[in-house]
């Protein structure tokens, strides 16, 4: 180990604890002691105690708390139901915009989705190794070229929206159809500020 000025100073071992440290995690309660006094009537079995409800009532007061729970709660079942397609969410966002917006250029991708361009490139790369989009020059733009479902894409997303749509069904079967309209129409007045 070099200092400042230059020199090797070996390091000590054994160092020396401090002499109060903060626990990292919360000790358990002890067990009382046994002792020899002479039992009058067999103990009742304790029970363990149960881990108590946190308090979470300002969390729930929350709107951002209140969407990540919704979407935990969805993403949940998304990925399992999407694992035979192969699609994480922003990979079905991604297929389903081509297929909905065919010609769509990755900037136009980029801005609806909020994703940084590097990291479209790995996912427009990755679905045009599959062989699920197809890319063809922009009718207006030279630079750009527009995104396109190739055959096997198209059989793909309308299944994977099939699966979608349902998934959303089940996500909100607390909710009515009406509830489920309103909500969404309140999320999208928060993001599209």
């Amino acid at each position: 180990m070099t200092c400042v000025t230059g020199t090797h100073r070996p390091p000590r071992y054994p160092r020396p604890m401090p002499e109060t440290t903060a626990p990292t995690a919360p000790r358990r309660a002890r067990a009382p002691r046994k002792t020899s006094a002479p039992a009058t009537a067999p103990a009742a079995p304790v029970a363990p105690s149960a881990t108590p409800e946190l308090d979470t009532a300002y969390l729930e007061t929350l709107l951002g708390y209140n969407a990540r729970r919704a979407a935990l709660t969805v993403i949940s079942i998304f990925l399992p139901r999407m694992a035979p397609y192969g699609l994480r969410p922003v990979d079905f966002s991604v297929l389903s915009l081509i297929g909905h917006n065919p010609g769509v250029t990755s900037r136009q991708l980029c801005a609806a989705l909020d994703i940084l361009p590097p990291n479209l490139v790995g996912m427009i790369k990755s679905l045009d190794k599959r062989g699920l989009i197809e890319r063809r020059p922009h009718p207006t733009d030279r630079r750009a070229q527009g995104l396109h479902l190739s055959a096997a894409g198209k059989k793909l997303q309308r299944a994977a929206q099939t699966t979608a749509t349902r998934l959303e069904r089940e996500a909100t079967h607390a909710l009515s159809d009406d509830e489920v309209k309103t909500l969404i129409s309140l999320l999208r007045r928060v993001y599209l500020r």
